[in-house]
């Protein structure tokens, strides 16, 4: 049974005096000497704890030396920086003067960074690298109100820590008492799939809302005693702001992971308990350990036979019983397979947020028959990230789980997902027509299709925007082929297409990474992905990956013919945001006659 409405009564009420400055101090009045952080001096250095209190002080810093810069309340500061200890140092010193930060992706062009500071009006930019500064001084011409851009590897916050020695730090503390909830926080520029980012205006309540009722929902994961994460996603993306937030206010020890590449060294030497991630990054921990376990007929075999047996475990649990001879086979998979993928996440991970896309029931199954369980959730930039959350004692895999609490979730008469609650964002910058077309009576409407079970758990089906509808008159939500077909080794990025066209197309491309290791397990020389795109064993793989992300829909909505593309979709050539997630538009665009190929000869309906 379906409903249309569901709520989660809040379970912390936040009060007007409420800000990030407050979390803090009672995260350092709670905790004091206890660790905080912990920090690397150097990207191979031992992890060393930073406290509650020594964190704070630190802030307070570098607070001063905002304030000596001539810093005023309700001034705009961007940084633009990988995930790293100055980038949440800098985010909480900018707030204790009452500034406001703008998050600006490292990966940013300089027509992304001109339009961003200029449409927010920043007066200081804080950036990681002299790279990043060379991107901003070649539009420092279209910024009129930029005044400074600080280099952090140029020892920008030790000259911010010397300017503001003669700062009196009663000057911070009474900046940081007069922030109060409804005050501006941050300023994040979604990264759409097509025109210029609009920019969502978060408050200190939206922050505080979702922080102290996600640790009251969450307790087993970021509110115990040895919790710890760390952090790899963006911070400019709205969820790792949120979870860098939301544990230091908790009871979590948070690191940095700024280069992805050394990721499985950090989570083997931090250990942590919890993670957070995107689905693609869940996809490809799978589909590498598969192609390791590839390289003999046996070892590829017992790698299969443990996932089965982890799934059908996985699944077991959802009718309250494991069998007995399941469980001490699922006790064997775990002891010759299972158990080293948890090494891999470095041994301790017990829970993993998922969010931006969704992850599929087979691998929220493969997860948690490994022993880790894939918390998957669902919100916006406008929502301050989780609108919904599976919790651990109640997952159902498949769905993003009830209402936050706090938060109402309404389905629409079309199917379209609207949000109510106090960590809805108040607008967006200098667009009050978009902001009133998409705040309505106090509901925001996402654009995404969904659905309510009749439990209150929601079940995300597609984006409005994204529908395809076929000659034939079929609606077709192309989210859920994509994401089975890109659970492929094989397949990097899938663009379903098809509308007013006779059936449903995709256009492919590979995984550069995985395609080496797929080869050579197949038998196949090294090829390059000009040659691989049109092999017949590649093709031969693919077509049965097609068959298995039909086997979800109806005949009307499945794929009848695929094009597989000569380069991947990347953040670099423009048809990646910064979030991962695909610029469809542009896509269907650039390679329109790619698609027109598709459907030569084709009858005029299906």
């Amino acid at each position: 049974m379906t409903v249309n409405l569901a709520t989660t009564p809040a379970l912390v009420d936040v009060p007007e005096s409420t800000s990030i400055n407050t979390l803090l101090a009672d995260r350092v009045a709670r905790t004091g000497d206890g660790p905080l952080l912990e920090r690397r001096e150097t990207p191979q250095g031992p992890w060393a704890p930073v406290s509650a209190k020594a964190f704070d002080a630190d802030v307070v810093s570098v607070a001063r030396g905002l304030v000596a810069r001539g810093v005023q309340v309700g001034d705009r500061i961007a940084i633009m920086s990988r995930t790293r200890y100055e980038w949440t140092l800098l985010d909480y010193a900018i707030w204790a003067v009452g500034g406001v930060p703008v998050p600006v992706y490292e990966t940013s062009a300089p027509d992304q960074v001109q339009w961003i500071l200029e449409d927010s009006a920043c007066r200081f930019a804080v950036v990681e690298t002299s790279a990043h500064a060379g991107v901003v001084d070649a539009v420092r011409k279209d910024l009129p109100t930029l005044e400074d851009v600080l280099v952090i590897d140029s020892g920008a916050l030790d000259a911010l820590r010397t300017a503001g020695a003669a700062v009196d730090t009663q000057e911070v503390a009474d900046r940081r008492a007069a922030v109060v909830a409804a005050d501006l926080a941050t300023i994040i520029y979604t990264s759409g799939s097509t025109g210029r980012p609009k920019g969502a205006e978060l408050t200190h309540g939206n922050f505080a809302h979702v922080s102290l009722n996600a640790a009251d929902v969450l307790p087993e994961v970021i509110d115990h005693e040895g919790a710890r994460t760390l952090l790899f996603l963006p911070i400019a993306h709205v969820f790792a702001r949120l979870i860098q937030v939301a544990t230091l206010s908790a009871n979590t020890v948070l690191g940095h992971a700024p280069d992805v590449k050394n990721l499985v060294a950090d989570l083997g030497s931090f250990q942590p308990t919890f993670l957070l991630a995107v689905p693609r990054v869940f996809e490809k921990v799978y589909n590498s350990a598969e192609q390791k376990a590839s390289a003999s007929k046996l070892k590829r075999q017992i790698f299969y036979w443990a996932v089965r047996t982890g799934i059908a475990a996985s699944r077991a649990q959802d009718t309250g019983s494991v069998p007995a001879a399941l469980a001490f086979q699922h006790r064997l998979a775990d002891k010759l397979v299972l158990s080293k993928l948890r090494e891999a996440m470095g041994g301790h991970v017990v829970h993993a947020v998922s969010g931006g896309a969704p992850l599929g029931e087979r691998l929220g199954h493969f997860f948690r028959g490994v022993g880790v369980t894939v918390l998957e959730g669902y919100g916006l930039t406008e929502t301050t990230a989780p609108a919904a959350v599976n919790l651990p004692r109640s997952v159902a895999i498949g769905t993003v789980g009830p209402p936050l609490p706090g938060t109402s979730i309404k389905i629409d008469d079309d199917g379209e997902i609207l949000i109510k609650g106090p960590h809805v964002f108040r607008g967006y910058r200098n667009q009050p027509e978009l902001t009133a077309e998409v705040l309505q009576d106090g509901w925001f409407r996402t654009g995404d299709l969904g659905t309510l079970d009749s439990q209150g758990r929601l079940r995300i089906t597609g984006r409005k925007k994204e529908i395809i509808v076929t000659a034939g008159g079929k609606n077709v939500a192309p989210a859920l082929l994509e994401d089975r077909l890109r659970s492929h080794p094989l397949v990097s990025q899938v663009v379903v297409v098809g509308d007013q066209r006779p059936f449903i197309g995709a256009l492919v491309t590979l995984d550069a990474e995985m395609l080496p290791g797929w080869l050579a397990t197949h038998g196949l020389p090294n090829l390059p992905i000009s040659e691989a795109r049109v092999h017949p064993d590649v093709l031969a793989a693919l077509d049965r990956a097609v068959t298995r992300a039909n086997e979800a829909v109806s005949r009307a909505e499945s794929i009848r013919k695929f094009h597989v593309l000569e380069s991947d979709f990347t953040e670099a050539n423009g048809y990646l945001t910064p979030s991962m997630k695909v610029k469809r538009p542009l896509v269907i665009r650039d390679f329109a006659d790619t698609i027109e190929s598709l459907y030569e000869g084709a009858p005029t309906a299906s």
